[in-house]
This record gives structure tokens, sequence and C-alpha cells, in this order.
């Protein structure tokens, strides 16, 4: 395993819900800004391999185990450890820590390089990875298998300037927000997500139109973003609040 690294953060007002918990994208986005933060005090920040490779992040599947959701005002602790790396796979777990040190979250994700100009996924740069004292392994570590959805319900969202990251595609959390929006507010008022297993398989461009496809069946919505083929696919278990 690598090295530990944690943020103290107190959950605002304006990244909640009508539940009064965090809203799921924002804290994905915040636990990002974590591992971030880690690589820039590391010295690999993604300006430096931006300026010395030409490469960029791109996560390209999450695993998430929810015991609850942590609440408006409360004082969490957002801690992660890159775990293991292959020749093209980097894996970092995250931990959401409540006021009284008990696990709430845990977040595995899997990490990949890729060529800025290309938008080619590019092997792991040895060097980079180096300083966060992890093991290299042969496996791949893969997620569940997705099946195409029959005759879910769906839909349409236009690509704004503000769905964009500062590496020119959709924000990775924007996917989930599309997810939750075709689900029934009622639904989400009486429920919190427990598994959430989502894989982004290619880029969304500025401009272009997508769908957000849903089938529900019973406790658990299976999810696709479609436009030009399949953009992103997830599973959600979800329980009573």
């Amino acid at each position: 395993m690598g090295k530990k690294f944690a943020i103290t953060y107190q959950v605002p007002f304006y990244e909640t819900d009508v539940n009064h918990n965090i809203k799921l994208p924002h804290l994905l986005s915040f636990a990002l800004q974590v591992s971030g933060q880690q690589s820039l005090n590391l010295g690999v920040s993604d300006d430096y391999i931006f300026d010395t490779y030409h490469l960029v992040w791109v996560i390209t599947e999450y695993d998430i185990d929810i015991d609850r959701l942590p609440k408006y005002g409360e004082t969490i602790v957002v801690e992660t450890e890159a775990t293991a790396y292959n020749k093209l796979f980097c894996y970092r777990d995250f931990t959401v820590y409540d006021e009284d040190g008990e696990k709430i979250v845990t977040i595995h994700s899997v990490f990949v390089l890729m060529d800025y100009d290309t938008r080619k996924v590019h092997p792991v740069v040895d060097d980079i990875v180096a300083v966060y004292d992890v093991p290299k392994i042969k496996k791949i570590i893969r997620g569940p298998r997705y099946e195409e959805l029959e005759n879910p319900e769906e839909t349409v969202y236009h690509v704004r300037y503000f769905d964009l990251d500062m590496n020119g595609h959709v924000n990775n959390s924007k996917y989930l927000e599309w997810m939750y929006d075709v689900l029934d507010v009622d639904f989400l008022r009486q429920h919190i997500p427990q598994k959430i297993n989502l894989k982004y398989v290619k880029e969304v461009h500025y401009g272009h139109d997508i769908q957000s496809r849903v089938v529900m069946d019973g406790k658990v919505t299976r999810h696709e973003i479609t436009g030009d083929g399949i953009h992103a696919q997830a599973s959600i278990v979800w329980k009573e609040k």
C-alpha cells in the first residue's frame, strides 16, 4: 500500500441536498481535490505531469460503498491512498470518516493517464507513480460487467460550458448528476445509495446531446449515458433513509 494523505472538511450548505446530505457528485469532486493536493505535495501535480509529459489523469471506474452520507455542517476527514498500479491502470482508495472517526464512505477508484493531444490511454510512467510508494502488479483489477439496458426511460441533456473540467471534457461527477436526475424526486427523498459501481467508457464533448437512461428493478437502478454510443454505465443499490 502507498502513502496516505487526508484533509478535514466541513460540509457547506450549498453542497447539500433536500435530505441535508452532501451531494454525492460534490463528495467525489472533493475526494479528487484531496488526491490532487497529495500529488502536489509529492511534486507530481497535474501541472507537472502535463508540462513534463503532456499527460492528464482520467478516472475510468468507481466502486463506492456508503454506510451514510455526511450531513450539512458536519466535519469529515477524507483520506486517500494509492494502492497499486500496472502497465495501464492506477488504483486509489478514498475513505470518509465522520467526527467520531467512524468510516462512513469507501471509494475505490481506477485512473489512467491520457495523452492530452491524441485523447488515447498512455502507459503508466513509473517515475510519476514512484513517489506514492505503491507496488507494481501484473493483475488487472476488473469491475463488474454491464449489460445494455432494455426498454429504459430516457431524458435528453445538452452538454454546456460549465459541464466541462480543466481537461476539456465533461467532469466525471456530471455523469452521476445526469443519472440521479432521471429518478423520481420522491424516491430520492426517501432513499440514499448504498452501493455504486460506475464505469466511464468514453468522453462526452461540448455542445453534444446525451441521453440519460435508467431501468429500475426494486431497489436497484441501472444507468447508461449515451450519445455517440455508450459513454458511461452504472449500477446503484438504494436503501431507505
